[in-house]
């Protein structure tokens, strides 16, 4: 299996298509076939050949160098820019982790990488039952979580590293990503984080700058 990674934020907003789209960057730049999975998106529109098509998942296929059909990359997608298990209700249809989970093990066969994007934040719904945390555990791949930096990060971020714990996933790395380019005390805030969160901080981004990365597909550190 090749290494993989799936990008969870601390809330929607917070970046996880940039960073996605930036270790995809990454991991071309040093030498491996990358490709980007957006499991489930809303928001969509139609395309040129009538395909609904999130702006996310473009901006993923334009970094990777490896290419796949649609439904592979991006298995459920709705119109609606809302909630993606209220989209699928109004759809009519009950999103499963089989589909997805089918979709990217198909990946795996093409790629040696693969960077997987979450919807929102980890506990976002997927079904009456199951939640991104489910997928997560179905497709066992490492996380690495994006904190939007902005007044109430760290609350948002300590909660979602402890639901990592609680149902026994494993943390890869986070990444600083400032959203909010008036957040006062930036380097403190972050600075607790870095105390609280044993999992490394991969990348700091500053607003509107670039996320740059250290490290390699075999070496990233899992704790």
């Amino acid at each position: 299996m090749p290494p993989s990674y799936f990008i969870i934020g601390t809330d929607t907003h917070v970046g996880k298509t940039y960073v996605a789209s930036a270790l995809v960057q990454h991991f071309v730049r040093i030498g491996y076939k990358v490709i980007g999975m957006k499991p489930i998106a809303s928001g969509c529109q139609r395309n040129d050949k009538g395909e609904l098509i999130n702006d996310d998942v473009i901006a993923l296929e334009k970094v990777s160098n490896v290419s796949a059909t649609l439904d592979t990359i991006n298995p459920y997608r709705f119109a609606p820019a809302i909630a993606p298990h209220l989209a699928a209700e109004q759809a009519g249809i009950t999103m499963g982790l089989d589909l997805i989970a089918d979709a990217y093990h198909t990946l795996t066969h093409l790629t040696e990488v693969v960077i997987v994007e979450g919807a929102g934040g980890l506990l976002v719904p997927l079904n009456a039952t199951e939640t991104l945390a489910d997928l997560v555990f179905r497709l066992n791949v490492p996380i690495i979580l994006v904190v939007g930096m902005r007044l109430g990060c760290i609350n948002h971020a300590l909660l979602t590293v402890d639901v990592i714990k609680a149902k026994g996933l494993t943390l890869a790395g986070w990444v600083a990503n400032e959203i909010d380019p008036n957040m006062g005390m930036f380097e403190d805030n972050l600075t607790s984080l870095q105390q609280r969160i044993s999992a490394p901080c991969l990348s700091v981004v500053r607003w509107q700058g670039q996320a740059s990365f250290t490290l390699s597909a075999q070496k990233l550190p899992l704790t």
